[in-house]
């Protein structure tokens, strides 16, 4: 077969989240274990993967040079890359089916694929909290993997989520981040007690939270946010009796002196900074901030700001150790509070 006619075989999919070079390297590699791609096959050149595949000669480059570090593929001068190795069997096909990206995603894609490894093959899709978009790709995508890794939150339409992932055989579903009641059957997840969470980290912020005498949570309408993360909230207040609200828009509250407010969204940090320092307020002093989710900025931002967050890299690496040792656990991973000068 001759290098142009295997451009057939090999696939970039606009829709994945997959760096183009990994989808390169498992287009190949699925070539060769279906018997399209054989030992000694001459592969296309760099510049014609470029031009058919519209993708960079960077990520070309990278690609072959990724199979010829698994030993697959080897380079003679003035002739190209071709096949040197098909004795090999990938058993893990992955779908990582995530509803947004973020830092935080980033962290937990970046701690699964390092310790699931090279001999995977992983395919990452982003479904942006659709519903909709989500079915479409369980159902078209179904029979494709050997494993199926989802954080399921949705803005609308997540109500039913569980009748669509229910279709999937347990032994290769993963569940990340949260329980989904009605899923049901022996399957593994690595996931947060919300509502348990907010309420502990809290209770740990209690001696600093007893100089204020009302909490505000911003939870904004529409949101992907558990609910329970209020039940939590609201648990906490009633326990301790601090006078306590829901904001649906930072933009619009009125802020006084004596509050502790909680953010779950970053862009609605910003905003609340902004207006702390328009009206004067000084943070950990007037007005306490508690952001959710930890990042190296907010150890600096304002002399430090408390977060409450969980742990993203025991999310991704609990996730490939249930694959690789064919567990179906069910782990709590816990928040925890890092107390900084907002509070």
């Amino acid at each position: 077969m001759k290098p142009e006619e295997l451009i057939a075989y090999i696939d970039v999919d606009e829709y994945s989240s997959t760096p183009k070079y990994k989808q390169l390297t498992n287009a190949i590699l699925t070539a060769i274990e279906t018997g399209r791609l054989k030992k000694g096959n001459l592969l296309p050149s760099i510049n014609e993967l470029s031009f058919s595949l519209e993708i960079s000669r960077d990520t070309a480059e990278k690609g072959y040079r990724n199979l010829r570090k698994l030993g697959v593929v080897d380079s003679v001068p003035g002739k190209g890359y071709f096949i040197v190795n098909t004795d090999f069997s990938r058993k893990l096909k992955i779908c990582l089916l995530f509803n947004k990206l973020s830092t935080h995603k980033k962290i937990v894609y970046d701690s699964f694929t390092k310790t699931i490894g090279e001999q995977a093959s992983i395919d990452f899709y982003i479904y942006n909290n659709d519903f909709a978009l989500f079915k479409k790709m369980i159902i078209n995508k179904r029979d494709d993997y050997s494993h199926f890794v989802i954080i399921p939150h949705f803005l609308e339409g997540g109500e039913n989520a569980h009748e669509i992932i229910n279709t999937i055989p347990k032994e290769k579903l993963i569940i990340l981040d949260k329980l989904l009641p009605g899923v049901t059957g022996d399957y593994a997840a690595a996931y947060e007690n919300f509502a348990q969470d907010i309420y502990a980290a809290l209770e740990q912020a209690l001696e600093r939270l007893s100089h204020y005498d009302t909490l505000k949570i911003i939870f904004p309408k529409n949101s992907y946010f558990p609910q329970e993360i209020l039940s939590g909230f609201y648990r906490f207040c009633q326990q301790y009796a601090f006078n306590h609200k829901v904001i649906h828009n930072i933009k619009d509250e009125e802020i006084n002196a004596g509050e502790v407010y909680i953010n779950l969204m970053e862009d609605d940090l910003v905003t609340l900074i902004e207006r702390l320092i328009t009206n004067k307020l000084k943070v950990g002093k007037d007005v306490g901030v508690i952001s959710y989710n930890e990042t190296a900025l907010k150890r600096i931002i304002l002399d430090g700001i408390t977060t409450i967050s969980t742990d993203f890299t025991k999310l991704g690496s609990l996730a490939a150790e249930f694959i690789l040792k064919n567990k179906a656990e069910k782990i709590e991973v816990p928040f925890y509070l890092k107390l900084r000068n907002s509070l």
